[in-house]
């Protein structure tokens, strides 16, 4: 999948083993951003994480490119106990110094063009409680509240559900 933008300038395709570890340092960045203890797993190899999710044969991982740089980065697969007409979006991250530049909006346009391709008729997703501009963007997009997946008082997530339409 290869989109570009009015401009040109951004291309939105599959991400590839060897960016792995770009896709990785912009995971940090964007998540470091929202967890107020800092973040979890912060001795983890990401970057083998990343290149396992890019190689994975049920997976897709997106990302967004600006003039060689990836901005932007999304990774989704059935879930494992979930129907098969359900995708779940695992990661969602923009770089966080091009928030607010419609480059969200654009990946998540790709993702659902993709999920229509593949036949999902449902996408869900767990956004962390203290992101709140990630859970006002996902609003913006048509996500709510999974009731499938109520929220407890101590959790540490909420769950988002969308519904994919044909577009039509």
């Amino acid at each position: 999948m290869i989109k570009d933008n009015e401009r040109g300038r951004l291309v939105i395709r599959t991400a590839v083993p060897a960016e792995a570890e770009a896709v990785a340092g912009l995971m940090v960045r964007a998540r470091s951003t929202y967890y107020p203890d800092g973040l979890p797993d912060a001795d983890a190899d990401w970057t083998a994480r990343w290149r396992q999710a890019i190689e994975h044969p049920d997976g897709h991982v997106l990302c967004v490119v600006d003039q060689g740089r990836i901005v932007g980065i999304a990774s989704f697969r059935t879930p494992p106990d979930g129907p098969a007409d359900t995708v779940m979006l695992f990661q969602f991250h923009v770089d966080p110094d091009r928030w607010l530049s419609g480059i969200g909006t654009a990946l998540h346009a790709a993702c659902v063009e993709q999920w229509r391709a593949d036949g999902r008729r449902s996408a869900v997703l767990e956004v962390h409680t203290d992101n709140e501009r990630a859970q006002r963007f996902y609003a913006r997009l048509g996500w709510v509240p999974d009731p499938r997946r109520p929220t407890d008082e101590d959790a540490h997530h909420v769950w988002l559900r969308h519904a994919v339409t044909t577009g039509e």
